[in-house]
């Protein structure tokens, strides 16, 4: 086949960079195979902290009946106090209600880490349904002193469609990969997550300062929080790990547009962490933590020229190269994805969309990094004016708080006592 010069001025070094993101992919996803869950019986006292502002009734109810089942030693419910609708529900409940009027998720933990009283602490989100074992597994990790906090394996809850598939797909992703290699070579995942982390109570005391004036470029961050706490873990010489065991569920966006600003905001709190980290002598004693940040953060440019690729390929009828291309595609990422296909396997379907959805993540990340000064919420009502964090116009709603340290607790109440 006689093809142009340009596919060979294109393809040539496009090969080359696909051979060399398999390399890379290859070795993140060789220890992540040999990654196991810790096994023992070692058992802490727990406390589960949850900020929570105008959650669904129904999985906000559900929620806090799959911690109790955990027979944790206490619930901790931080209430906004305008969120009268979960201070009732909460009421249903053997829990600790904190009502505050700080609209901030930042203050919320910090409210709720200080009126715990266990070694260990779970940052919990308002949406997230535990296992009945979480609690039991999410311990085993702590039995090595070195380990400051402990983060669980997410799934998507409650909502269909194409866009629950594929959230479905990076979090899989996410944890039979990047957190799984993460583990096994270093004791450095990158990022907890807020939806469920455990952490050593007197080491969030100790970080909390840090946690609570965290700023980028002068601009106060108001999203975030779980990032900078597994940061700040790291950085203060402990050590982070998944322990995929413990199984949560939660909710996810089903519509586009909340999906879209969802990613900006994840992205932005993404660029921001890793470029300070990669600044700082701490995150190079991590080596591999250090090469998964860098990888990460090319791979958003790298993508790219896939589509642009196949656009040339277009314009110019070369049909066999476009099936070629799109069949290598499929096979490709497939192989990538085959411990969630074992799962689901009529996610084979969903892989050509998952791989769109990826292009448009990448564009979303370069916007990110274009606008990375930018302090607003974009799914809530809160933003940065003047360097404060404040209240916008509306009502807001979610699952989240934002960060204004102005406003004092007004109460602290416990479930069936008046508020």
């Amino acid at each position: 086949m006689n093809l142009p010069v340009y596919y060979y001025v294109l393809g040539t070094p496009i090969g080359v960079l696909g051979l060399i993101r398999w390399a890379t992919w290859l070795i993140r996803r060789i220890p992540a195979v040999l990654y196991k869950p810790i096994v023992n019986n070692y058992r802490l006292p727990m406390s589960i902290v949850v900020p929570t502002y105008q959650e669904d009734p129904v999985i906000f109810a559900a929620a806090i009946e799959s911690w109790l089942a955990n027979r944790v030693e206490e619930v901790i419910l931080v209430i906004d106090s305008s969120d009268k609708t979960c201070q009732e529900i909460a009421r249903r409940y053997p829990v600790t209600v904190v009502i505050t009027d700080v609209p901030g998720k930042r203050d919320a933990l910090r409210k709720g880490w200080r009126a715990a009283r266990t070694e260990l602490v779970a940052l919990v989100d308002s949406d997230t349904i535990w296992a009945p074992d979480v609690a039991a597994e999410v311990c085993k990790p702590f039995a090595d002193p070195r380990i400051g906090g402990v983060g669980t394996r997410q799934s998507v809850y409650g909502t269909k469609g194409f866009l629950a598939r594929i959230t479905d797909m990076f979090l899989d992703h996410r944890y039979f990969d990047e957190n799984a290699s993460q583990s096994l070579l270093g004791q450095a995942v990158s990022c907890l997550s807020g939806r469920t982390a455990i952490y050593r109570r007197q080491l969030l005391l100790e970080i909390e300062a840090e946690f609570m004036q965290e700023s980028f470029w002068g601009v106060p961050c108001l999203s975030g929080d779980d990032k900078r706490l597994t940061t700040l873990v790291l950085e203060h010489g402990h050590l982070t790990y998944m322990q995929r065991t413990a199984v949560v569920w939660s909710t996810f966006p089903s519509k586009w547009r909340i999906f879209f600003k969802q990613r900006v905001r994840w992205a932005r709190n993404t660029w921001r962490s890793d470029m300070r980290a990669l600044s700082r002598p701490w995150v190079w004693r991590h080596p591999f933590l250090a090469y998964t940040m860098i990888d990460k953060g090319l791979a958003g440019f790298t993508v790219l020229l896939g589509p642009i690729f196949m656009a040339t390929a277009l314009i110019a009828q070369e049909w066999l190269i476009a099936a070629i291309l799109l069949a290598w595609w499929q096979i490709s990422r497939a192989a990538k994805f085959l411990p969630h296909i074992m799962r689901r396997p009529s996610s084979f379907f969903f892989v050509l969309g998952y791989v769109v959805v990826s292009w448009i993540m990448a564009l979303i990340k370069i916007h990110a990094l274009m606008t990375i000064r930018h302090q607003k919420w974009g799914t809530r009502q809160v933003a940065v004016e003047n360097g404060q964090v404040v209240r916008t116009d509306g009502a807001g709603g979610g699952d989240e708080f934002e960060e204004d340290e102005t406003v004092p607790l007004r109460m602290v109440t416990h479930a069936g006592r008046a508020a």
